[in-house]
């Protein structure tokens, strides 16, 4: 059984997040041939690293002598944890942080087959040969030393996490407002097909479906407001003229969305910014489009 301070505990928790920054930080990497500092905060700690490094711990007590039960637990409690934290993520943030969507037997994107079964090969690894040589290590620091670390430790990592936390929430937000603007530009687009239609004039738009994705509506729109313009110039009616306050109107709502949604998104918070550099695999179920349109933006401005 493990008996630590809750001094320890905490420093254990702090050191295998940062082992875990290392780890992932340096495959992304390598893999993508940049420098990529990975995780939810800015610091170097990855906290679901440091919660499975704790979960392993701890689920683990019961079977130190039987490897077989320590995998299975290895697998239940790793498995739980990252689902119940993908799950409020989400749930929080409207954004998936990680996906394994397009990995064969997963659930809902948040945890898959392959990865439990890893998790359970981890914890045998961890609590069996990585922890003890650490365990040593920290049991040595003397408690004047490893308290007031422990203490600062938790002052940083905390003032970044809630950083962090307002970023992914004012980033939520702003993709909500990105949305906003699309349904703003859906109205126009529909109430120019009534116009078109009350006018007499198919011009296509009669059957035509209602755009889905932000180019097909821009350019939808656009070829609308031209197409009203020429009936207006070529076949002047008592309609076209009842109209052309509301043209204008609609033309200047127009304008204005494209450009609210052009300012939101070129973000210039820092946290949010390098949220999304660290995260670049992150996808949402809501406002996908949206946060591609982001992303976009903000990897095109680092280059």
């Amino acid at each position: 059984m493990y008996s630590y301070s809750i001094y320890q505990w905490l420093f254990f928790f702090y050191l295998y997040c940062f082992f875990g920054w290392c780890v992932e930080s340096t495959y992304v990497s390598i893999k993508d041939r940049k420098l990529t500092n990975r995780g939810f905060i800015r610091g170097p700690f990855l906290p679901l690293y440091g919660s499975g490094g704790m979960m392993m711990l701890i689920v683990s007590m019961p079977f130190r002598d039987n490897v077989f039960l320590v995998y299975i637990a290895g697998c239940l409690g790793a498995t739980v944890l990252e689902y119940v934290t993908g799950v409020t993520m989400e749930a929080l943030f409207k954004v998936r942080y990680w996906d394994y969507s397009k990995n064969k037997f997963n659930f809902q994107g948040h945890i898959c087959l392959g990865t439990s079964l890893s998790w359970g090969f981890l914890t045998i690894f961890m609590t069996e040969i990585f922890h003890v040589p650490v365990e040593r290590i920290v049991l040595a620091i003397p408690e004047q030393v490893l308290n007031p670390v422990t203490v600062v430790l938790t002052v940083l990592i905390g003032a970044d996490f809630a950083l962090s936390f307002k970023a992914a929430i004012d980033l939520k937000d702003l993709l909500a407002k990105m949305e906003s603007t699309k349904g703003e530009l859906i109205s126009i687009q529909k109430r120019l097909d009534a116009i078109i239609t009350s006018a007499g004039e198919s011009l296509g738009s009669k059957k035509e479906a209602i755009a889905v994705s932000m180019d097909e509506l821009k350019m939808g729109i656009e070829v609308k407001f031209e197409s009203l313009k020429n009936l207006a110039l070529t076949k002047p009616s008592e309609y076209m003229e009842s109209v052309k306050e509301e043209l204008t109107e609609l033309v200047k709502k127009y304008t204005v969305n494209i450009e609210i949604r052009s300012h939101l998104s070129s973000i210039r918070d820092f946290f949010q910014k390098d949220m999304i550099r660290s995260n670049p695999s992150m996808t949402s179920d809501k406002y996908q489009e949206s946060l591609d349109e982001v992303k976009q933006q903000t990897f095109k401005k680092k280059k």
